[in-house]
Formats: C-alpha cells, sequence, structure tokens
C-alpha cells in the first residue's frame, strides 16, 4: 500500500515504515503530524483511489525523527572577461519523518 501526499509543497510517494527527509516542518523530534492533502492511495494495483484534487478522509501520519541540515552546495556566478566572479554557498534545512500510517 501506498500514497501520493503533499508535504510542504512538494508530491511524496510514501508507504507505511518509510523514512525520508522533507522540507523544514515545525514540530519537536518525536511529534506526530498529519498530513491530509493526499492526492493518491493504491492498496493493491487494482484498487487505486485518486483524489479531484484530493482523496476525501485520506491522511497520512508521520512521527518526526529529527532536525538537520543538508549538504552545502556552491553556487558559482561569473562574466567572462570583466573579472567578476562570486561565489555562494547553501546549506537547506530539512525534517527526517517515518511514515507510521496509511489512512484510506
Amino acid at each position: 500500500m501506498f500514497a501520493v501526499v503533499n508535504i510542504a509543497g512538494f508530491q511524496e510517494k510514501v508507504e507505511e515504515g518509510m523514512k525520508l527527509r522533507v522540507p523544514l516542518q515545525d514540530a519537536e523530534s518525536g511529534a506526530k503530524v498529519v498530513f491530509d492533502k493526499v492526492y493518491l492511495i493504491a492498496k493493491s494495483e487494482e484498487d487505486v483511489t485518486v483524489g479531484k484534487p484530493f482523496v476525501s478522509g485520506a491522511s497520512v501520519e508521520v512521527k518526526v525523527l529529527s532536525h538537520g541540515r543538508g549538504e552545502k552546495i556552491r553556487v558559482f556566478k561569473m562574466r567572462r572577461r570583466k573579472r567578476y566572479r562570486r561565489v555562494k554557498g547553501h546549506k537547506q534545512d530539512f525534517t527526517q519523518v517515518e511514515v507510521v500510517k496509511i489512512k484510506a
């Protein structure tokens, strides 16, 4: 059984017991968070429910494991022949969650 759910503006395909990184959530470690914007639920190959745009009454419950920062990326800008170079770094904040239950 899996579901496609909207988490902070991103569509994620989730299954029970799955651990994933999502954009930073305003919740403490160990807290349970419920996402109710579910686009699709598939219980089997034949039993698929697609929402218009969301499946009514469906939700995904997750447990917050930890918060952290991702790997550093470097953004480099340059204008040729003009002696212009800029380097910026960025680290994205994330929340590690585990899917506890998919309610159809």
